[in-house]
């Protein structure tokens, strides 16, 4: 994957957090992983990939980061369902931004919401995934991009 590539990720990241309240968010250096043990906090928000590109494009949070993410962004409710929308909706947001840079081909699936251990989330073994850390405050989330092309 390109480093032109990453770029369109990393700048959905970035383009979502600076709806907040505090901008603060920092993109830490992308690097790859095996996936038999895919990165993934408290909850995620999957999007599927198909077209010239395939697999998918996950955030990846913990609770305490999507709570004071929902107060900064106004809203009051910090609930589950909450929780799982906001997930799905940073996800979608970040894959949006893709598809608007890498064209209409670029089809991106509604966000699937998991919550728990890696051990939820299944990649293609015989692929690797970059993960790109985000700092947002004082917690730890992760853009994970798994796409062939």
């Amino acid at each position: 994957m390109s480093e032109q590539t990453l770029q369109v990720f990393i700048d959905g990241v970035v383009r979502f957090f600076e709806h907040t309240n505090d901008k603060s968010v920092k993109v830490g250096t992308p690097y790859l992983v095996e996936n038999d043990k895919p990165a993934a906090y408290d909850l995620t928000g999957i999007i599927g990939i198909s077209g010239p590109y395939r697999g998918c494009v996950y955030f990846t949070a913990p609770r305490i980061l999507l709570k004071h993410l929902l107060l900064s962004i106004g809203e009051t409710e910090t609930t589950n369902e909450y929780l799982f929308d906001l997930v799905g909706e940073v996800a979608n947001t970040i894959s949006g931004n893709a598809r608007s840079s890498f064209g209409h081909k670029f089809m991106i699936s509604v966000p699937a919401m998991i919550e728990g251990a890696p051990g939820n989330i299944h990649l293609p073994r015989n692929m690797r995934s970059y993960v790109i850390p985000i700092y947002w405050k004082a917690y730890h989330a992760a853009v994970v991009i798994c796409l062939e092309c």
